[in-house]
């Protein structure tokens, strides 16, 4: 299965850190993240999994909840848990989904199916596709799939921005420019005219005649 943007998030229940879920459940009205990791004890992985638990407060502000999956056991997330802690200084309060028979990471597209059916054996290197970030909204549809190599660890305050993107847009015939951040000047969509534009924004700038800048709209 090959995931694509607007797609609805497979759903799927497992065991995890917090108690057995089903997934579109626990998302309910919230946006969710869900971001994976090739095995435990792994180095980048354990610098990653403290980054989002000291960016805890900042997922809550935007309603989203965080969701963490690894190609191994739940029974050794708690121990990993521990090195997170100490690595970073962070507790890891989200759950860690145990994906030890690899079927969240298949129904995701980060291994294939003849992967086998077991986490057993497996190195990192085994299941370095398994380094996607998935966020997901609360019509359970994906806004945005990243992928990154295992010796780069991921960069969560891009991760933020792109969902205060996501969000704005959502609400406003809106889109966002490159290396846009909240407060900055935004793109108003071509299904606006101009005309409606000015009912809507109060003012815009034309930049070219497919392109025209206004103030961010407010929530």
């Amino acid at each position: 299965m090959t995931l694509r943007i607007n797609q609805t998030a497979p759903d799927f229940t497992a065991a995890t850190t917090q108690g057995q879920i089903s997934f579109h459940d626990w998302i309910g009205d919230s946006w969710a993240v869900l971001f994976s990791h090739p095995k435990n004890f792994t180095p980048v992985c354990t610098t990653e999994l403290g980054a989002m638990a000291g960016l805890d407060e900042e997922f809550k502000k935007r309603n989203v909840k965080v969701i963490g999956i690894s190609v191994d056991p739940v029974e050794s997330h708690a121990q990993w848990k521990q090195d997170i802690k100490t690595a970073t200084g962070f507790n890891v309060e989200y759950p860690l989904i145990g994906d030890k028979e690899l079927k969240v990471a298949k129904l995701y597209d980060m291994l294939p199916d003849d992967a086998g059916d077991s986490s057993e054996g497996r190195t990192p290197a085994d299941n370095a596709t398994v380094r996607s970030v998935y966020v997901i909204g609360p019509d359970k549809k994906i806004k945005l799939i990243l992928t990154y190599p295992m010796t780069t660890g991921r960069n969560f305050d891009e991760i933020l921005r792109t969902i205060d993107s996501i969000q704005l847009t959502a609400k406003h015939q809106v889109a966002t420019p490159a290396n846009w951040k909240q407060g900055d000047d935004v793109i108003i969509t071509a299904a606006v005219s101009n005309e409606d534009a000015v009912k809507r924004f109060g003012s815009f700038d034309t930049v070219l005649p497919y392109l025209r800048k206004t103030k961010q709209p407010q929530a």
